[in-house]
């Protein structure tokens, strides 16, 4: 393998893939969101075409699909290997189009991003990027997110399928690709996977940052909305008739434990977030959610919610008030059992292989592993070599980039 000719193509594909403005819109509920995530889902669709893979689909959804059959014959026993990337960039209020340049060989200085705007990475502020001194890394303009989250896998993945197509040699077990819109929305086109051509014993996403970092513990999460609606009253006369929503969301709010709110939280620590309200006189709506690793204090999180309710209820009996809590996902680890834990040691020695030290990390958020979990597909995370997920400041390092191709290309063949 000549890493200088892979990592050229990694980046090839990155740029590729960036240069298409994919920003989800959490505003619009049709899937694909953006007009832009199609547009990507067809190069794809191309892409994997002309690379001689003929069984390929594209749904009404977004979501491309393609199945490499094994070549190793049918007498040995193998698992079914899926990849899952999602095309749609993060929404943070920044340009949807990527400016991206490459700092060569890094000085460990301050990196400029932006002159005019005075958008810089600085080891000051940002002490990390002091480990890729030396190293090539490709930076935003300091107008938009990078996009390695999740550009960077779909280049890595494609670059490796590319590789095992162009090397008849290698020897592979089955493997399946999906790439799905609307991952930073709410996990919607990973949803839009159509299951009976995704056959896999267990898959993996490539969705967390710097080198090292492997994940397989993620968040339950729920997303619930509060609806109250009061009554309302003029002044004059509003003693014992108004019942003001806007007080009552109030005492709902009051009652939650600021200890267990996301700004106060860390590790595995749970905590309910409320992110927005939206109320007039009459009617108010307020959103919420919760996340927890543990599932037994995410169920009891749900639960005082509703109690907090039933006696908002008893107060203010003249209100009607409505609550809605729905799960979103689960952890990722409550569906690992004796089979597909293979998943999770397969990829602990392509680290050891490769001489990559594991970073372990429980994520305080959520892939779409964490969805396919809630089919029992196990689907653990493992590192695209960037940081600064979903700001101007996310970064790439190539060298870190190309490991990660490597941790990839490891799980796909069999050297045995």
């Amino acid at each position: 393998m000549d890493e200088i000719i892979i990592k050229q193509k990694l980046l090839d594909n990155f740029l590729k893939y960036v240069s298409i403005p994919s920003q989800s819109n959490e505003s619009n509920k049709k899937i694909p969101s953006s007009e832009g995530q199609l547009t990507l889902a067809k190069i794809l669709y191309d892409d994997l075409y002309s690379l001689g893979i003929e069984d390929v689909s594209l749904n009404d959804y977004g979501v491309v699909q393609a199945y490499i059959s094994s070549n190793i014959g049918t007498k040995e026993k193998y698992p079914s290997i899926g990849w899952v990337c999602h095309l749609d960039t993060v929404d943070v209020g920044l340009s949807e189009i990527v400016n991206p340049r490459i700092v060569k060989n890094y000085d460990g200085g301050d990196i400029i991003l932006n002159k005019e705007k005075d958008i810089k990475v600085t080891p000051i502020e940002d002490e990390n990027v002091l480990a890729y001194v030396g190293d090539d890394i490709v930076v935003t303009d300091g107008n938009s997110v990078l996009g390695a989250d999740n550009k960077a896998a779909i280049a890595n993945v494609m670059t490796a399928v590319s590789y095992i197509v162009e090397n008849q040699h290698l020897r592979h077990g089955d493997i399946y690709l999906a790439f799905v819109p609307d991952e930073e929305i709410g996990l919607r086109g990973v949803r839009k996977i159509d299951f009976s051509k995704f056959d896999v014993d267990f898959a993996y996403t490539i969705d967390c940052c710097k080198l090292g970092e492997l994940v397989y513990e993620t968040f339950n999460a729920a997303s619930g909305k509060l609806k109250i609606k009061g009554v309302s009253a003029h002044p004059m006369n509003s003693k014992n008739n108004l019942v003001n929503p806007i007080m009552i969301a109030h005492d709902f709010i009051a009652m939650l434990d600021r200890s267990k709110m996301p700004e106060n939280t860390e590790g595995r620590e749970g905590y309910i977030w409320v992110t927005d309200i939206h109320s007039n006189v009459l009617d108010l709506s307020l959103n919420f959610n919760i996340r927890d690793h543990n599932r037994d204090n995410f169920e009891k999180s749900k639960k005082y919610l509703m109690n907090i309710v039933e006696y908002l209820r008893k107060k203010y009996e003249k209100a009607k008030i409505e609550i809605e809590i729905e799960d979103v996902y689960r952890n990722i680890c409550d569906c690992i059992d004796d089979e597909n834990v293979l998943a999770i040691e397969k990829l602990k020695d392509a680290y050891t292989l490769l001489g990559i030290e594991p970073e372990i990390i429980p994520m305080r958020g959520g892939t779409d592993g964490s969805y396919l979990s809630t089919r029992n597909i196990l689907t653990p995370n493992y590192f695209t070599g960037a940081l600064n997920f979903h700001s101007n400041k996310e970064y790439l390092p190539i060298n870190s980039f190309y490991k990660s191709f490597l941790v990839t290309l490891e799980l796909m063949i069999i050297k045995d």
